[in-house]
């Protein structure tokens, strides 16, 4: 049944804008702000768009709710159904002191859908995660695509269950006692299916390395910055998500007085006290900058917490022994100490990857370790290698627990991704479907160049527009069950449950963490109060002169008469309790 509704979009550049809805046309009319606007007959689920000027191309709203056709087909009206959830119980859930899991839903099951993730939602109560952190599920072109490449950031992409999709699996990890974080990408947009500068300027001349620059502090920025924050507030609002991972702030240009960071962490407050319940925004960034989650009364932007590469680079760097690209100034256990301990590595000093100093010191006595995100995997760390290959396939399962155990007791926040708890096989590859044969031609030879320029052939590149790239990047859930992954899923289970039985692994202050290390003999003891965790590195047994009583272990340890010393074999860590 139709009723009146009124339809109304931003568009300072055309002269004329009509409503295109259920294949009418009628005119709107121009009113404040550039804001054009008609009130008409509609049906619930009508189909519209916008004709600007006298071209005859309906365009979708630049707020769409849902793009059922695609993201250069009409937009199709839609509201979240109060009704459908049942989730009134949900109080929330803060960031620290708990675990979050980030997955690709179109890959962490065969049928790539909110539903289908759904089923698995038990297994991850079981490892003892506290957050489900969702890639990005904004509309895109093509069928599949990691979801950076949104164009339409108000609308789920269909392929994965649409809107109603994602607030039924939102509502079932609410049930499951898990908090939602969802990836958002407000620096750049895809390079197919973004009409917005048809509308106004909503991007600048200037450039990130993903293509034009959102217009944040130009002239007409407002309704940008509005467009923006709006956005953000929808998925926390209407689809009850606890809280916003912000897709590479680093590249958001904005000078003016107060950031678009810091706006978006006031508004974020605000509508977290009206909803009486926690709302997290954490940040990606590479510029080890605690300006991000320092409190705006301190002069910061007043984020809750931000990814922290560092600590991957240290761990990954020390265990594998990978040295090339950003890993070059990592690998020292005396790097791994100082990270530990300090939080970043760069900070203040030398990069030899960017040729530059970088960073700034963390405060290590007013700035908790939980607003660091720490990880042996991420979909970049993984993804952005050549083949998409996980650490499981150049590492034994020793190394993988070893990183496991140091990012599981450390002070920081740990974040899993899909997979890694048991050593996944299957790789995670950098894929998409752009329908356009010049742009997936474009992207296949770019992915094969950025390459070329480290050594590898062109022949061992997967294409990423071929779909066996994606089909074979979806994880495989007969392997938890089996050996020898079904061990490793055991070791992850027992070192999340005892962080979270142990209030010295949760921890979050730094100045209370010691290191030990000894460089030649390849063994790091992380000290936690009553809580030791030995590592040895090396492939051969190594006497590490720590005692208590071993409470987990990869590989048994031994230990001396006199409990001073522990025995680790090759590749293993112990978990010791000192306390009396």
């Amino acid at each position: 049944m139709s009723s009146a509704r009124r339809f109304d979009v931003w568009a300072p550049r055309p002269h004329r804008v009509r409503l295109h809805l259920d294949g009418e046309l009628h005119e709107m009319i121009r009113g404040a702000g550039d804001r054009w606007h008609t009130t008409v007959p509609a049906a619930p689920d009508g189909r519209y768009g916008f004709v600007l000027d006298e071209d005859p191309t309906v365009l979708p709203d630049p707020r769409s709710p849902r793009q059922p056709d695609g993201v250069h087909a009409p937009s199709m009206l839609h509201s979240v159904d109060p009704a459908r959830w049942t989730d009134t119980a949900w109080t929330g859930r803060q960031l620290a002191g708990s675990v979050v899991y980030e997955l690709h839903i179109g890959t962490f099951t065969p049928e790539g859908t909110f539903d289908s993730a759904t089923e698995h939602l038990d297994h991850l109560v079981r490892l003892g995660v506290g957050f489900v952190e969702l890639m990005p599920v904004n509309a895109f072109n093509g069928t599949h695509n990691w979801g950076y490449d949104g164009v339409l950031w108000y609308a789920v992409h269909e392929q994965y269950g649409g809107p109603d999709g994602l607030q039924r699996f939102v509502d079932a990890c609410h049930r499951h006692g898990l908090g939602v974080l969802l990836d958002v990408v407000h620096n750049h947009l895809g390079p197919s299916g973004n009409h917005l500068d048809r509308f106004g300027p909503y991007l600048t001349t200037g450039d990130t390395a993903w293509g034009a620059a959102v217009n944040l502090d130009g002239p007409d920025s407002g309704p940008v910055r509005r467009f923006v924050i709006d956005n953000a507030l929808r998925w926390m609002r209407d689809f009850h998500i606890d809280g916003l991972r912000l897709d590479a702030v680093h590249a958001l240009v904005d000078r003016t007085a107060t950031h678009l960071l810091e706006q978006l962490a006031v508004e974020t407050e605000s509508l977290s006290t009206h909803l009486g319940r926690p709302l997290t925004l954490i940040a990606e960034s590479d510029r080890n900058d605690p300006t991000l989650i320092t409190p705006r009364a301190a002069g910061g932007h007043g984020l809750h917490a931000h990814w922290n590469d560092d600590v991957h680079h240290a761990i990954h760097a020390a265990v594998s022994g990978e040295r090339q690209g950003y890993y070059g100034d990592f690998g020292s256990l005396q790097c791994l100490a100082t990270t530990l301990r300090q939080g970043y590595f760069h900070a203040g000093t030398y990069s030899t990857f960017r040729g530059r100093t970088h960073g700034r010191p963390l405060d290590i006595r007013r700035t908790p370790a939980s607003a660091l995100l720490a990880y042996t995997c991420t979909h970049d760390q993984v993804g952005n290698r050549a083949t998409g290959d996980r650490p499981g396939a150049y590492l034994t399962f020793g190394q993988l627990a070893i990183k496991a155990a140091l990012v599981l007791c450390s002070p920081f926040t740990p974040m899993l991704f899909m997979g890694e708890e048991w050593g996944a096989s299957t790789p995670f590859r950098y894929f998409t479907s752009h329908p356009e044969p010049g742009l997936a031609a474009a992207t296949a030879a770019g992915r094969v160049a950025e390459f070329a320029a480290h050594g590898w052939p062109a022949t061992d590149i997967p294409d990423p527009q071929d779909p066996r790239t994606f089909d074979r990047s979806k994880l495989d859930w007969t392997e938890p069950d089996a050996a020898p992954h079904d061990r490793l899923l055991r070791s992850y289970r027992d070192l999340l449950a005892l962080r979270a039985d142990r209030s010295d692994l949760t921890d979050p202050w730094l100045d209370r963490v010691a290191v030990d290390y000894d460089e030649d003999a390849q063994w790091i003891v992380l000290h936690r109060n009553t809580i030791q965790l030995a590592c040895n590195l090396g492939s051969e047994p190594v006497t590490v002169p720590v005692g208590g009583t071993p409470v987990l272990w990869w590989d048994p340890p031994t230990q001396d008469p006199t409990g001073a010393a522990t025995v680790l074999p090759g590749h293993s860590f112990v978990v010791l309790d000192t306390a009396d």
